[in-house]
């Protein structure tokens, strides 16, 4: 699932020839361009059953797709690329001048995502190059091992019989997935490329916590045992399920935990990916690949340092109308963080405590955004704690949008596998991230689209979303949700802070050549954050190079448009029809600009 994005991935090497010859001459309708995209979508979608899945489009004529898991071969690699290359092929026999200005956006983005995935592809031949880069194929953040139990878990729903034989069927193909990603790292292992030796004890780690259990006790037995009794269906399966994981998946698990165990011993402490094949050029692939901006290593790292001293002075400014006035910026947030009025108890209780906060946060937030906002997501969505069997690897708040026939909320995940790592003060601005006015608004304001085609609805770009994410933590101290509250602001700014930091890290080690301890030792003396959480962190941009830098790059652009748009309409500003553009649906930043330059659709 992480190992390419569903734009990336696809089966349309037909639409070529299933589409009309004559469709592409002069006077092309937007209908065919429609025709085209929304034929490229749905046959990407049998390529990707789990997308199908999270979607809730798994059902009538593609309803076999719910018994079936990605391909996770080196052969998909060069078929990925070969269909991408089809596609774009048939997208640019349509003349983009006979096109509405709608449609040409459309046609832009599309274009400019296969152009992506292409380049990347021909250019890198590890790991993930086609969509968010990532040079190695099992980490603590990527591998079937970790994706399909919980993917299972959380997203395959069971009501009928069929369901449940279904899910069956994919936790059968479960070990395929495993040998799969096994011979795709290994072969890339032969060029040297895989992962350092602490993201490898992390990932032996995670490996042990799903097989050193009896069978009938992991995920997807103990998943599969609590649907079906929510169905009101016979237990029977349970026993298929656990004869499954002891027979098959456990010995996949077994093969892939020697190959790590085998790369662990000869793995390099360096952190970054300069000393990988074409390292240097890869990074600057990777950091373009998210923030769709062209950056170089060193100007990431000065764009970084200068907000870090931008934003460190707003806090000091607080801290010490707070009496906090000893210490470093970084040194006086540490010390906030471990005020015993700041924490949460590190129990199951207190864990209770913290996520009924979130609840209230979100609903506070819910009934404000009105204010802001025109058009508001039909879907609700809900706060959940990462699942503790892939917390050790899993980043600190993520989001996972609802489905589109609502059979599912929005999730906005939190890890909790520490309550230390998540201090009260910060909690409301990562709430107004990962949920609403952030993740939650943005995905689903495109995904509940009626007028966008569903390639789109669906597609992604991080400097896009996270820019917009991190747009909304502005938004939100700009609306006065911190009003009253100065500790609730300075978790804001940490936030702010820790996003340029982020830059600054990131290229540290990609560009710079930074260890992982001189990295990990910045960001928390930086920012203040926790070891513990500062460290997943690190590990983090290890295996996701550029990923970390879309959010303060595309934060930068987002607040940069909104202001200019605002000098530009005076006293006509009205903020919620600035952000109707959500309407449209994600893209790259410089096509963001050309569309609120230009006051619309460009």
């Amino acid at each position: 699932m992480d190992r390419r994005t569903f734009l990336a991935s696809g089966s349309a090497a037909a639409v070529a020839a299933t589409l009309p010859g004559t469709a592409f001459g002069q006077g092309t309708s937007d209908a065919t361009l429609r025709t085209l995209l929304d034929r490229i979508f749905y046959d990407r979608l049998n390529d990707n059953p789990e997308s199908a899945t999270q979607l809730g489009l798994d059902t009538g004529e593609r309803a076999g797709l719910r018994s079936r898991l990605s391909d996770e071969s080196l052969a998909s690699r060069a078929r990925d690329l070969t269909r991408a290359k089809a596609e774009r092929a048939s997208l640019q026999a349509i003349p983009r001048a006979s096109l509405s200005p709608a449609a040409r956006l459309d046609y832009d983005i599309v274009d400019y995502q296969l152009g992506r995935a292409i380049g990347g592809g021909e250019t890198f031949t590890y790991g993930a190059s086609s969509g968010r880069f990532a040079p190695y194929v099992l980490t603590q953040l990527t591998g079937p091992y970790r994706d399909v139990p919980d993917f299972l878990d959380s997203q395959h729903r069971i009501a009928t019989a069929a369901d449940a034989d279904a899910y069956l069927s994919r936790l059968s193909a479960f070990p395929n997935a495993i040998d799969d990603s096994v011979a795709a790292q290994r072969a890339d292992a032969a060029r040297g490329v895989f992962a350092p030796d602490y993201i490898l004890d992390t990932s032996l780690k995670q490996l042990a916590a799903i097989r050193d259990q009896p069978a009938a006790s992991t995920v997807p037995v103990v998943s599969l045992a609590r649907k079906l009794k929510e169905a009101g269906l016979p237990d029977d399966r349970v026993a298929k399920a656990t004869a499954i994981v002891e027979r098959e998946v456990f010995p996949a698990l077994d093969r892939q935990r020697a190959l790590v165990t085998e790369l662990r011993a000869k793995a390099s402490h360096d952190a970054g990916c300069w000393r990988l094949p074409d390292g240097d050029a890869y990074y600057a692939a990777a950091v373009e690949a998210a923030t769709t901006v062209a950056m170089t290593g060193d100007a990431v790292h000065k764009l970084g340092l200068a907000q870090v001293a931008e934003i460190s002075a707003r806090i000091d400014g607080i801290l010490k109308k707070q009496g906090m006035t000893q210490g470093t910026v970084g040194e006086r947030l540490v010390a906030l963080n471990k005020r015993p009025d700041q924490l949460y108890p590190n129990t199951d209780p207190g864990r209770d405590q913290l996520l009924a906060q979130l609840n209230t946060q979100i609903k506070a937030m819910q009934a404000r955004l009105p204010e802001q906002f025109a058009v508001l997501p039909k879907a609700p969505v809900e706060v959940r704690r990462v699942p503790p069997s892939i917390q050790a690897g899993a980043p600190g708040g993520y989001y996972q949008a609802a489905t589109l026939d609502g059979s599912r909320p929005g999730i906005y995940f939190i890890n909790l596998r520490d309550t230390f790592d998540r201090p009260k003060f910060g909690l409301a601005t990562l709430t107004h991230h990962e949920a609403v006015p952030g993740h939650h608004l943005q995905v689903m304001a495109a995904l509940e689209s009626d007028t966008i085609p569903l390639i789109r609805r669906r597609g992604f770009f991080s400097g896009y979303s996270e820019g917009w994410a991190l747009y909304t933590e502005q938004l939100a101290d700009e609306m006065g949700m911190y009003d009253g509250d100065p500790l609730g602001q300075v978790g804001y700014l940490q936030s702010l802070l820790f996003r340029a930091t982020r830059l600054v890290v990131d290229s540290g080690m990609h560009s710079k050549r930074w260890s992982r301890e001189k990295a990990t030792d910045f960001l928390i003396a930086t920012t203040g954050i926790a070891r513990g959480r500062s460290q997943g962190e690190i590990d983090r941009y290890t295996v996701w190079p550029g990923q970390a830098c879309s959010y303060k790059i595309g934060h930068t652009k987002w607040v940069e448009l909104r202001d200019a748009a605002k000098a530009k309409a005076g006293a006509k500003w009205d903020a919620r029809e600035f952000h109707r553009v959500l309407a449209l649906g994600a893209m790259p930043l410089t096509v963001l600009e050309r569309v609120v330059r230009n006051g619309g659709v460009a």
